[in-house]
């Protein structure tokens, strides 16, 4: 703990407090970044916020706080705060990123931040001389926290990097080509208006849906069996088949696992995947679908589309290497196990960069609040029992 309790005080009292603009003079590159609370959104030519300033975000990133470190323009969709003589503008970065914010927010359907909700907020304020020291210590282990943060960020870029070199290479085992209409039947999901939506009956299936390779039921509508039965029967889903989205990530195929899966109709977007012909493998042409080979020939198909998004026209000119049923399945091992090493790896870089937010935001929370004395203690205990990324082999 610190020496003696320093007594809180309402932030309006500390820190001027006032609502960005919207931003009419925008360019499509200059020298002023147009700011909102999680970053730059476009570029301007002249600012109406001073380095230094905090950005906080009052609707969408609700609560979301952002340093200025530069002149920038704050967008309409955000709260400027800058300090008054008594508070340390870095120390004010870090007082704000402790007052939970997101927390003041009005509670309905579209949540909304005040100034006059941070500004009645109290937090304890110590010193100039003490802020000083509270920032300096903060901006030194919170940039190794971010750069610990960073290295598990990379390692995971090149741990997916060289599982997709690993897929490739198997994918181009094969030189013999033929048009992906001959390997697989594809079909779009029906334009279905939201005024067919029902309370329940049968499911729609919609992107939210298709969530790491399989198919669920998550964010779906539903339609009226009757009418179903009578328009789109034939869309409806068997066990087994795979669906991708011609708008998302590229190669993001997803399969019918759940029997609650079969019979739903898959929205439009979404394409249904079934063998053209006996000998093929569909964990084959997952693979293909994820490939780099296929990925660049629905890349040039796109380019010129207003829309950036793929469907079956585009898929009816795509040509796939067809091996031996023996060679798809063994291209097909390949792949998942890399595949599977790079989600592995994926999943505990999430786990441990989640604990390092989780601890970096302690940490703020702790020297702000007075929980210890800056000046003999140090933050590295923060990433105690996190391993370090350079000791996990990608």
């Amino acid at each position: 703990m610190t020496g003696k309790a320093q007594q809180e005080v309402a932030l309006k009292w500390v820190l001027n407090l006032r609502s960005g603009t919207s931003c009419e003079n925008r360019v499509d590159e200059g020298p002023i970044p147009v700011m909102g609370a999680a970053g730059r959104i476009g570029w301007t030519v002249r600012p109406n916020t001073t380095a230094g300033s905090v950005i906080i975000g009052r609707v969408g990133t609700v609560g979301a706080v952002n340093l200025a470190q530069s002149e920038c323009w704050a967008s309409d969709n955000t709260i400027v705060a800058t300090p008054g003589p008594s508070l340390h503008p870095l120390y004010m970065y870090y007082l704000l990123l402790s007052a939970r914010l997101p927390e003041l927010a009005s509670k309905t359907a579209q949540p909304l931040l005040t100034a006059t909700a941070i500004g009645n907020h109290h937090s304890r304020l110590p010193d100039l001389a003490e802020q000083r020291r509270i920032a300096d210590f903060l901006d030194s282990e919170t940039s190794r926290i971010d750069q610990l943060t960073y290295l598990y960020g990379r390692r995971s870029k090149l741990t997916i990097e060289r599982s997709q070199k690993v897929l490739d290479e198997a994918i181009g085992q094969c030189k013999e080509f033929v048009p992906l209409r001959y390997i697989v039947r594809f079909r779009e999901g029906p334009g279905i208006m939201a005024a067919d939506f029902h309370p329940d009956g049968v499911p729609l299936i919609r992107i939210a849906g298709l969530k790491r390779g399989e198919v669920t039921l998550s964010g779906c509508n539903f339609l009226d069996p009757g009418k179903v039965a009578r328009q789109w029967s034939h869309f409806r889903l068997r066990m087994g088949d795979r669906l991708i989205s011609g708008s998302a990530t590229m190669g993001g195929v997803s399969m019918v696992r759940d029997p609650a899966v079969v019979g739903a109709v898959p929205y439009t977007g979404l394409i249904i995947l079934r063998p053209a012909q006996a000998n093929i493998e569909m964990e084959y042409v997952e693979a293909f679908l994820r490939s780099s080979l296929f990925s660049r020939q629905i890349d040039l198909l796109k380019t010129g589309a207003t829309m950036q998004h793929f469907g079956p026209t585009h898929l009816s000119q795509v040509t796939a290497p067809l091996p031996s049923l023996d060679q798809q399945r063994h291209t097909s091992a390949t792949a998942r196990e890399a595949l599977d090493h790079a989600e592995r790896f994926d999943d505990l870089t999430a786990r441990q960069v989640g604990l390092l937010h989780e601890r970096r935001q302690a940490l703020i929370t702790a020297a702000v609040t007075g929980q210890f004395d800056v000046s003999t203690a140090s933050g590295r205990n923060v990433t105690d029992n996190l391993p370090e990324p350079e000791g996990v082999t990608p």
